[in-house]
């Protein structure tokens, strides 16, 4: 355990420097309150929480690093954002790749200037088209290898103000007429 805790407290250091904070792969839960504590003084460009074991964000950690351009949550076990996450106005990239969610949060939509999305491989089934296409500065989105429905699926294809990309959709048991 203190040896996740050690690296955390160099990585903030490291950030302190480079204003990259990279706590990938570190068995987070949370982000740990040290962190913020640690950062205060620091104006962030990057957070990487990759490859940790996180099921949530505070809202607090979107007032508090709202100057990032790039975050990277892949690779948790995270279905939600806080709606605070809308306020963060300099995000250009957000990563929620190989997460939990069902659908896309809401306060990606908000985002004045975030341009591309991973959102692929999680357990997306629907998501709210006309707010995908009407998001500030969105251009690209992500969402290969999710449960997408076939409408919902359909629908995104034909999107053509921002690249949306998709899986190939799986044909329904119904739709296949050889049987």
């Amino acid at each position: 355990m203190a040896s996740g805790v050690t690296r955390v407290i160099h990585r903030c250091d490291d950030a302190k420097e480079n204003r990259n904070l990279d706590l990938s792969n570190c068995q987070l839960m949370q982000v740990p309150d040290a962190v913020y504590h640690l950062m205060r003084h620091t104006e962030l460009k990057t957070c990487d929480l990759s490859d940790n074991v996180i099921t949530k964000i505070p809202p607090k950690f979107a007032v508090k690093f709202n100057l990032i351009t790039d975050l990277n949550l892949a690779h948790n076990q995270m279905s939600k954002l806080p709606e605070e996450c809308a306020e963060m106005g300099n995000l250009e990239r957000l990563d929620i790749s190989h997460n939990c969610f069902t659908s896309l949060p809401n306060c990606i939509f908000r985002m004045p200037k975030l341009n591309t999305l991973k959102a692929n491989d999680n357990r997306i089934v629907d998501v709210e088209i006309d707010y995908l296409t009407e998001a500030p500065a969105l251009e690209s989105a992500d969402l290969q290898r999710n449960p997408i429905t076939p409408r919902i699926h359909d629908q995104l294809s034909r999107v053509t103000k921002i690249s949306v990309i998709l899986s190939p959709r799986q044909t329904e048991d119904w739709e296949d007429l050889t049987i």
